[in-house]
């Protein structure tokens, strides 16, 4: 069985193309998702702007393929499915429930996990932000990107930015 950390060290890094990236605007940007190179890539026409590693859903069908566009954007979106049950003082009772299966315990409140940058792509709550990037698939359906890079996406798209996730 092979270490996670095996599998993350396979992920090459984040690759910029600085002038072409400080050149991009979200009129002239498009967005390409691959979930069998676990990479994202935000482009202008056919040139590669940002080349990122992501992590898709951990199941197949959990990230739709397809032709999406940016319905939202929401620097500091909060989860309305996953998260933590916590007390009065702010203290974690039960991490990472789903509201969907979890019920919650006596004395607690549902607060929904930090989804920062996050683009919607979809009305069941698919989008790219910020996430965990273990080096294969692992998230509920969701595109997981390194901090810099969906920030970076962020920027450069708008709602209407067209994005492809293939397999």
């Amino acid at each position: 069985m092979r270490k996670a950390s095996e599998l993350i060290s396979r992920q090459a890094p984040i690759n910029v193309d600085k002038t072409l990236y400080d050149n991009l605007s979200p009129d002239d940007s498009h967005v390409v998702v691959s979930l069998s190179k676990q990479r994202a890539y935000l482009l202008q026409g056919d040139q590669i702007a940002i080349d990122t590693p992501i992590s898709s859903g951990k199941r197949a069908g959990m990230t739709p393929t397809g032709h999406f566009s940016v319905l939202q954007k929401d620097k500091d979106h909060r989860s309305s499915v996953y998260g933590d049950f916590k007390d009065r003082a702010g203290r974690t009772v039960r991490a990472g429930v789903s509201v969907r299966i979890d019920s919650a315990p006596s004395g607690t409140h549902f607060v929904g996990a930090p989804m920062v940058w996050f683009m919607r792509l979809t009305g069941d709550g698919v989008g790219m932000h910020i996430g965990i990037l273990p080096g294969y698939p692992a998230s509920h359906g969701c595109i997981r990107m390194p901090p810099q890079a969906a920030e970076m996406f962020y920027n450069r798209v708008k709602i209407g930015t067209p994005v492809q996730v293939t397999d």
